[in-house]
């Protein structure tokens, strides 16, 4: 009996229409195995999470975290910006996780892969997000880790990846991120 397709969210932390990262976010989906799904999370139109608004939430605020509990797994495809992450992915992760006690992330396993035109590939960046996910119990892959760096030489100008070295490598950090959703959600279907 074949296993049910894993559902996962990718979220991509830049808003930029040619965003280098929502091509790389594209080429993992391409590099993803048959056991996942993956569709891209748009998180643009949130409005800043203001706890104000809890007692009449806005509809972004109550559709995003009804989106989020239909997936099994989270994927953050993230630039750096000041040795963090863009404020809109922070405030995916804000919005998401209120109100208080009701975690649309809580147990979903996720993964992350920083990317940017640097050596250090986002590294900063990575390991922030990883420190809020901790606090989201969100079970994040520990390894293989995904700093891509010098990603404007990654692309050609349809937004096709033509690097064989980094196919090479997502193609594995997808089959082993598939392994690393398995793990957590063996006895699931349809999202936490």
């Amino acid at each position: 009996m074949a296993m049910a397709q894993k559902k996962t969210a990718v979220f991509v932390g830049s808003l930029r229409k040619e965003s280098l990262n929502r091509k790389m976010a594209k080429a993992l989906i391409k590099a993803a195995p048959d056991s996942l799904t993956l569709e891209i999370v748009e998180i643009g139109g949130l409005p800043f999470y203001n706890q104000d608004l809890e007692d009449n939430p806005p509809d972004a605020y109550t559709q995003f975290r009804k989106s989020l509990r239909g997936f099994d797994a989270v994927l953050f495809v993230t630039p750096e910006y000041n040795r963090s992450v863009p404020a809109v992915l922070k405030n995916a992760l804000d919005v998401g996780s209120r109100p208080y006690g009701q975690n649309a992330w809580n147990g979903k396993p996720g993964a992350v892969v920083s990317v940017s035109v640097g050596a250090i590939g986002g590294f900063g960046a990575n390991h922030h997000l990883r420190q809020s996910l901790s606090c989201l119990n969100v079970p994040t892959m520990q390894q293989p880790e995904a700093y891509i760096g010098n990603v404007d030489n990654l692309f050609d100008g349809k937004g096709n990846l033509t690097s064989d070295p980094t196919r090479k490598f997502i193609t594995g950090f997808m089959r082993a991120f598939a392994e690393w959703i398995a793990r957590f959600t063996l006895n699931t279907s349809g999202g936490g």
